[in-house]
């Protein structure tokens, strides 16, 4: 790579590699998927190479530092984003069913179709039906069927995962609260006809004080509108899960039934 030093982030890399590559390569795969901002898990983080894939007849790049695809003309188009050649947003989210989990890549399809925009819902459609016969289509197909427009954070993406799965109704996402025609908080999941809020907490929420100050207020703000608010955190996404989602269960029962004085004891 042309650097002095090794370079860090993977936009970095592949801006010190995009000189050596031909006309017909682009960056792919989870190297597409991060210079576009897709959220992709650590263990794929950590591995430094970069996915380059040759379109055409010529073989794929062998170069130190890179994984090598190939795929025939028309499956795979180019596009461009930070300066560097990528494979489209769609084609690049169909070439992460063969390296992510299906909860992996429903997160990379929520966010590519909400908070980072490049898609809608119906390109993601039109992408994996455009490539029925590769491998890992029965994930693809999957995870179509549970990729929404809305969510702004994994966090909130499995969350919401983890509620319909167990039984529960599928929430609204970054539902807006208004009462009385007053707005009170945009909260990142809802039942409204229980008024039950959830918001997910990562380390942000616990370690920058603006924040963690917004949070409270938003919660107390809630409060006085006789909203319930369920905060959910990475341990209740795993090893608590089954609890966290009892507690939303409760509580949409005591919300439905309109008994919302009775706050202290529906945890219980």
């Amino acid at each position: 790579m042309r650097s002095p030093a090794p370079p860090g982030t993977t936009e970095e890399r592949a801006r010190a590699l995009a000189p050596r590559l031909r006309a017909d390569q682009v960056f792919s795969h989870v190297t597409a998927a991060a210079i576009i901002g897709v959220p992709l898990p650590r263990r794929i983080e950590r591995d430094l190479r970069l996915h380059v894939t040759t379109i055409g007849v010529d073989q794929a790049l062998r170069v130190r530092g890179a994984v090598g695809h190939r795929a025939r003309y028309g499956t795979v188009r180019w596009s461009h984003a930070r300066g560097v050649p990528i494979s489209h947003p769609a084609d690049t989210f169909v070439a992460l069913a063969t390296l992510l989990t299906l909860d992996e890549l429903i997160v990379a399809g929520d966010a590519l179709v909400g908070w980072l925009g490049w898609l809608t819902v119906d390109e993601l459609t039109a992408a994996v039906r455009r490539r029925r016969r590769i491998r890992g289509i029965v994930k693809l197909r999957a995870a179509l069927l549970e990729i929404r427009v809305g969510s702004r954070s994994p966090g909130e993406t499995r969350t919401r995962l983890a509620l319909v799965r167990r039984g529960l109704p599928e929430p609204a996402l970054n539902h807006d609260v208004v009462v009385d025609g007053v707005w009170i908080a945009c909260v990142d999941l809802a039942y409204p006809e229980a008024r039950v809020a959830i918001e997910y907490e990562s380390d942000l929420h616990r370690t920058d004080p603006g924040t963690f100050k917004k949070d409270l207020t938003r919660g107390e703000h809630l409060k006085d509108v006789d909203w319930w608010l369920v905060r959910s955190t990475a341990d209740d996404l795993g090893r608590n899960v089954d609890r966290f989602v009892w507690r939303i269960r409760r509580l949409l029962d005591v919300g439905t039934a309109g008994r919302h004085d009775t706050r202290s004891t529906a945890l219980r």
